[in-house]
């Protein structure tokens, strides 16, 4: 299916414009130019309760924002994306508020350390002292673990935490078209990482991966890499969104099998006519709004079939 017009017209804006690319710029730049993206977003809808907060971790304080809507049903930690390199509480602002409405929990979003002032594991161990934290603030409310991206990739990682290291428990998992581990050899990285119908490009694939994860060790692999992990059984229900024209297309997908393949339940959602980082672009583009809405109504779904059964 061609590009949907809204998606296009994105694309076409920034080749008007002469917007370089992000391996093009240094990350300070990169960051201006993520947070430019804040101004064709707009706005996102009211939400009962918006607070800024402070996250404790063994690192020190990282900044916060909590989206309360009336009597959440949950809490959910979101983990924004932006190749661990960009992107911050702003740039998914938008998006935050409209999922806490849709899925009527509380959403709290984290502003992690970003590389390559900070590499692996920075930014993982910024998510996993979060979620230990929030975990703790719940009031017993359930506590979902989401991402996008690279949020996708360390919700991925924390989850395969929770389990082998005796929580948090968590009642479900959100991987918004995650960099799970597939490598740039994919059918979709090739099909989809240049030309006219990229947003993500792998040249800015590896500029990020390096960033992070030039200097880790081998032994690095499963948590930078979440497909690899030899065991992906005993863990949470899993919504996979991914997106056609996007490199990263073959991580969801492959992730989803994964996952399936150990048993775990695995709701999917494919959008064929959008390309990377649309989930959060919500406004710019309606497919963001309408798949952060069917992630809310899925959500719903679930905690409504677990208040249930319990």
């Amino acid at each position: 299916m061609p590009l949907h017009p809204q998606a296009r017209a994105v694309l076409d804006q920034g080749e008007a414009l002469g917007i370089p690319k992000l391996n093009e710029l240094s990350p300070d730049e990169a960051r201006a130019q993520a947070r430019a993206m804040i101004e064709f977003v707009g706005a996102g809808p009211e939400v009962a309760n918006v607070e800024e907060i402070t996250v404790p971790t063994s690192a020190g304080e990282i900044a916060g924002r909590r989206y309360t809507p009336e009597d959440p049903a949950a809490t959910i930690l979101w983990i924004h994306g932006g190749g661990f390199v960009i992107c911050d509480l702003d740039t998914h602002d938008a998006m935050c508020r409209l999922l806490a409405n849709e899925s009527g929990c509380e959403v709290i979003a984290i502003d992690y350390r970003l590389a390559p002032e900070h590499p692996f594991p920075a930014a993982l161990e910024d998510s996993w002292d979060a979620l230990q934290w929030v975990a703790s603030q719940t009031e017993g409310r359930p506590l979902i673990l989401g991402g996008d991206s690279a949020g996708g990739n360390m919700t991925a990682a924390c989850t395969l935490r929770a389990r082998d290291r005796g929580g948090p428990d968590l009642a479900l998992q959100v991987l918004v078209y995650p960099a799970v581990g597939g490598g740039l050899e994919t059918e979709s990285a090739q099909l989809y990482g240049s030309g006219p119908d990229t947003f993500l490009t792998v040249g800015e694939m590896e500029w990020f991966w390096n960033h992070y994860a030039g200097d880790a060790p081998e032994d690095s692999l499963r948590e930078l890499a979440p497909l690899s992990a030899e065991d992906h059984s005993g863990l949470p229900p899993a919504i996979i969104v991914t997106a056609e024209y996007d490199p990263l297309r073959d991580d969801g997908f492959a992730y989803s099998e994964a996952l399936r393949n150990a048993g775990v339940e695995v709701t999917d959602h494919h959008y064929d006519d959008v390309f990377h980082a649309f989930f959060s672009l919500v406004n710019l583009i309606e497919r963001g709004n309408e798949a952060v809405a069917q992630v809310g109504s899925d959500i719903r779904s679930v905690l409504a079939e677990t208040k249930t059964a319990a």
